[in-house]
């Protein structure tokens, strides 16, 4: 059933909200993000057995420490709540990958003071990583 002002289309005989549509790519969104925040943090790991990541990897790693250091907001966020402004006027709902994911994303309570210390922990985690993977590098080189 539909209000009165709601967006419809028809495709075929089904009727579906146009609204839906939006709240959809919103979460699509908050998944994109999801997957980029984890590669920044853990996708040094994956360059042992595919190296050439290394090119993706190092300036998703850059940009997530400025990021955090500098307090800016990532272009996902302000897209996704455009998104769901657009689908239904609720900045957010409580789906399965909003009650999960943004919590990862945007934990209660992140100070600025926070969010510097996680970009000094994303540094120092990945300069083990390529340290280790350097090391492991010239090591091979030396024996071969």
């Amino acid at each position: 059933m539909f209000l009165p002002g709601q967006a419809r289309m028809v495709v075929g005989l089904t009727e579906f909200r146009v609204d839906m549509v939006f709240i959809l790519l919103a979460d699509l969104v908050v998944a994109l993000h999801i997957a980029f925040v984890c590669f920044v943090t853990l996708g040094g790991l994956m360059l042992r057995r595919w190296p050439g990541l290394m090119w993706l990897h190092v300036p998703a790693v850059c940009w997530g420490i400025v990021v955090e250091w500098t307090g800016k907001v990532c272009p996902l966020t302000p897209l996704e709540n455009w998104l769901r402004r657009q689908g239904d006027g609720a900045v957010y709902d409580y789906d399965f990958v909003e009650r999960y994911g943004l919590l990862l994303l945007y934990p209660e309570g992140l100070t600025r003071l926070g969010q510097v210390v996680l970009g000094s922990l994303l540094l120092v985690f990945n300069l083990i990583i390529y340290g280790a993977i350097w090391r492991r590098y010239s090591r091979e080189r030396h024996i071969g």
